[in-house]
């Protein structure tokens, strides 16, 4: 992937992240049933914008990125 597409993937995942939120943080409506729980919106935002900003890491210093592992 490229740099420009990787930013734009963490941008619409931030952006994802905070208008689930926003309806999380709604009151509830008594009989209306949520079809996507935010917070599931919220955990696989989460661990997409922890991929991306590893994968950032490595387009921009040149090296994978390898943890504290080294493998």
């Amino acid at each position: 992937m490229s740099l420009s597409l990787t930013l734009a993937l963490f941008g619409a995942a931030a952006a994802l992240f905070a208008l689930a939120t926003l309806l999380a943080r709604r009151p509830p409506h008594p009989g209306r049933v949520w079809l996507i729980p935010p917070g599931a919106v919220q955990f696989v935002c989460l661990l997409l914008m922890l991929a991306t900003a590893a994968h950032l890491v490595s387009l921009l210093t040149g090296r994978p990125f390898t943890g504290r592992g080294g493998w």
